[in-house]
């Protein structure tokens, strides 16, 4: 079975830092390219981080520039999103997805992707 847990989540005061992981199971992460998304309620799903699958090429939305930062450490099958400065307007469940191929010219559609992890709530509050 393909799979991806997302771990890491919890309450954080703003300014504070978390950091996400998403574990693999069934696969190896070594061949897909891994995009982390949040989605609020009443909000649409939102991108909040992409990687190929050589760590050449990354993304980020302006939302989460120079505070967010993805990362993978294939020898454990793992992703990891480091959050840094976290607003109250953070707060979210936060999904990992994988979606198999390098993807270096073009970041896949939410179709495209492969694998969907299950969400971890993330909730910035004083």
């Amino acid at each position: 079975q393909l799979q991806l847990v997302e771990s890491g989540g919890g309450l954080v005061q703003p300014g504070g830092s978390l950091r996400l992981s998403c574990t693999a199971s069934g696969f190896t992460l070594d061949y897909y390219a891994i995009g982390w998304f949040r989605q609020a309620p009443g909000k649409e799903r939102e991108e909040v981080s992409f990687l190929t699958s050589d760590d050449t090429n990354t993304y980020y939305p302006n939302s989460v520039q120079g505070r967010f930062l993805i990362s993978r450490d294939n020898a454990k099958n793992t992703v990891y999103l480091q959050m840094n400065s976290l607003k109250p307007e953070d707060t979210a469940v936060y999904y990992c997805a994988a979606a198999r191929g390098t993807w270096i010219h073009y970041r896949p559609h939410t179709y495209e992707y492969d694998v969907w992890g299950q969400g971890t709530q993330v909730t910035v509050s004083s």
